[in-house]
């Protein structure tokens, strides 16, 4: 197991990406080269460099990254900043698989490859199961978000061919207070109007921002790791037991709920696939690793969460 000294990170400015930088910034001898879009800043400042990455315009300054021994591929279209429409989706769907296709061109360029490429995917990919319990042995679904991760996770795979470890880490919900579902939450939930959504039977699968964090370090400097890694916690909960969990860390009532027909007058498609769809899924790979969770039950993880400042 060997820390590499330089990781490249696209996405960096977002939940999961300044969390990992936090983390690498307080590691002695690590730096940080940040893919950055145009116009999102990219100056560098002490053990950090930015790098051009523009995905819309098929642009990447791949020479600069030339060094680095892991990159970790973050980037894409938010899939719940606005109701789909098919504009919509083809955004999402570019973002991650045109974006996925730059970055490993672009490390096809370097003279030194390096050892990994970490690149973020979804539990989406299953579609929605009910309570079938759901392992990276699982076939994938066929919908829209599962074609868009196979689509995906085939982009990050051409890496392979390069002689570059390729971890494609399934994300589930990621939990933190500082962006991302859980941060959308907190407002209605703390004015008592939190509640389950539809029938609130439907399976969520979680993880806190900590262990996907310490996922992705793993993913980085285990050499046995390869393929799809499912990033989530091992206890998976039903939405209404999430609901009345996430009340009782903010001391709340969670009884107010949310209709399936109002959520799919509301979002369209979008409430079926992120509200109302159901991924029971499990982290077979990452336990078989012996990755060591800090936060494997949901009332634990959301009490740390809504106590920090």
């Amino acid at each position: 197991m060997i820390g590499p000294s330089t990781v490249a990170i696209s996405g960096s400015g977002g939940l999961v990406g300044t969390a990992l930088r936090e983390t690498l910034a307080a590691e002695a001898g690590t730096r940080v080269i940040r893919l950055a879009r145009p116009g999102s800043g990219g100056a560098s400042s002490g053990r950090e460099s930015a790098v051009l990455f523009d995905p819309v315009g098929g642009s990447i300054d791949a020479v600069r990254m030339e060094g680095c021994e892991a990159v970790v591929h973050l980037a894409g279209e938010p899939i719940a900043a606005g109701r789909w429409n098919a504009a919509r989706k083809e955004k999402i769907r570019r973002s991650r698989v045109e974006g996925t296709r730059l970055v490993v061109d672009g490390l096809a360029r370097l003279k030194t490859k390096p050892r990994v490429l970490v690149c973020a995917s979804a539990i989406g990919c299953y579609g929605s199961r009910g309570d079938e319990e759901l392992t990276e042995g699982s076939p994938l679904g066929h919908d829209f978000l599962a074609d868009v991760v196979r689509a995906w996770e085939a982009e990050a795979a051409r890496a392979a061919s390069l002689g570059v470890r390729v971890v494609s880490l399934r994300l589930g919900i990621v939990l933190s207070t500082r962006g991302g579902a859980l941060a959308k939450m907190l407002t209605p939930f703390k004015l008592g109007l939190g509640g389950p959504l539809g029938t609130g039977r439907q399976w969520m699968s979680w993880i806190h921002i900590d262990d996907l964090i310490a996922a992705i370090l793993q993913a980085m400097r285990r050499d046995d790791l390869s393929g799809p890694i499912n990033a989530v916690a091992p206890e998976p909960s039903r939405n209404a037991d999430f609901t009345r969990a996430l009340g009782a860390a903010l001391r709340r009532p969670a009884v107010l709920p949310a209709p399936a027909f109002a959520l799919r007058l509301a979002l369209g498609e979008m409430a079926d696939a992120l509200l109302l769809s159901s991924q029971r899924v499990g982290p077979a790979r990452l336990s078989s690793a012996g990755f060591v969770w800090k936060h494997p039950g949901l009332d634990a993880a959301l009490a740390d969460l809504v106590a920090r400042p």
